[in-house]
């Protein structure tokens, strides 16, 4: 059992929408928060049928267990018509809700009722390293951070299986995609380019579709969870910057999978794409958990100069160096960033043993940084 720090912080009685990608834990989240709730599981198949048949069903029943709050429904996307009811017990009987679901994407996109601001919209995201026990980083990397994942002796198989009925069955189902086997290309050139600045010819090129049709594919994966957007910082730049985003998949285990990545070991290339995506997740999730919820975007020059993150409106950027002995080469990025705009902190994030301070950038071993993030001492 792990100790989330999704807590929903800020909610006080009003009612939730919780999503999250498949299997990081929502449903265990709920139940362990709330064990007395009154509870309907739209994967139950009885419960769905009865329920999409008569949707009244669920309003009869809330109001003979009113006692019984909050209302959890989960996988609420599988009916949306459900939302009406939810709408109307909200209005006339103040019950508390949380509907739990994978993708809004469907709800979104019918048109459905969305309850007219009556519910506050929380995500949750895989595993972050406060929430484990004795965490280990080469685990977390090698198997990703979806709690059953980061559990098992050998994930491969969970991997393998979570990968082709989850990502290339379910999400082409619910999305519509026409052709599958030009997804799932464009799944794996999206592991192939995360963390990269996306280029969509590129990517096109490599699928066999048009640059619109890759697009629309990233468009899904955003309105589905499993991937998200990090823009550039853009304000007022004295140099040229790069404007195109970058994309990072929602889990660094899921993209070591997609592309048979095999052990990952320190000190090699495929540990410093890794360990950079590892803290990009633990970053985004401290921006939603907290009550800040500060932009992330990354910095690159023409001329190739870069920052990994630059947190809220550049009051700190961040390098990632998976290297143990940070030195001045490491250094160009942050100074020319710092040239550039007025940054509380700059922060190289590392391998090194321990602390220092060169100048005025702070390089700090990779667990101090992560300790010093969830204490709200890096923003």
């Amino acid at each position: 059992m792990y100790n989330r720090k999704q807590l929903f912080s800020g909610s006080g009685n009003e009612s939730i929408f919780l999503w999250g990608a498949r299997q990081t834990g929502k449903s265990t989240l709920l139940k362990t928060l709330f064990p007395n709730a009154l509870w309907f599981d739209l994967l139950i198949s009885r419960e769905y049928k009865r329920l999409m048949q008569t949707p009244d069903i669920l309003r009869e029943t809330v109001l003979a267990n009113l006692n019984m709050q909050p209302v959890i429904i989960d996988e609420i996307q599988r009916i949306p018509e459900l939302l009406n009811e939810v709408h109307w017990l909200i209005s006339n009987h103040g019950v508390r809700f949380f509907l739990s679901g994978s993708s809004p994407r469907k709800i979104l996109r019918s048109g459905t009722n969305l309850l007219g601001g009556r519910a506050l919209r929380y995500e949750l995201y895989p595993l972050i390293s406060v929430e484990i026990p004795d965490f280990d980083l080469l685990r977390a990397i090698n198997h990703g951070l979806l709690p059953r994942h980061y559990d098992a002796v050998n994930p491969q198989k969970m991997i393998s299986a979570y990968i082709g009925n989850y990502l290339r069955d379910e999400i082409v189902a619910e999305a519509q995609v026409r052709n599958a086997g030009n997804f799932s290309r464009f799944l794996e050139m999206a592991a192939l380019t995360n963390g990269e600045m996306v280029n969509y010819a590129n990517i096109a090129t490599d699928c066999g579709v048009s640059a619109t049709t890759v697009k629309g594919y990233f468009q899904i994966l955003e309105d589905t969870l499993i991937g998200r957007y990090l823009p550039s910082f853009q304000k007022r730049p004295k140099r040229r910057v790069i404007t195109a985003p970058k994309f990072y998949l929602f889990d660094v285990g899921i993209v070591n999978h997609l592309l048979g990545r095999g052990k990952i070991e320190p000190g090699t290339e495929l540990f410093g794409k890794a360990f950079e995506h590892f803290i990009y997740q633990e970053i985004f999730a401290h921006s939603r958990y907290s009550d800040n919820e500060y932009p992330i975007y990354y910095w690159r020059t023409a001329s190739q100069l870069e920052i990994d993150f630059v947190l809220g409106d550049h009051q700190v950027a961040i390098e990632i160096k998976s290297t143990d002995n940070v030195n001045s080469r490491h250094l160009k990025g942050l100074r020319a960033f710092e040239e550039e705009y007025a940054v509380e902190k700059l922060i190289i994030v590392s391998n090194d043993p321990y602390p220092r301070l060169v100048d005025n950038i702070l390089i700090l071993p990779w667990n101090v940084f992560l300790q010093r993030l969830w204490n709200g001492e890096i923003i």
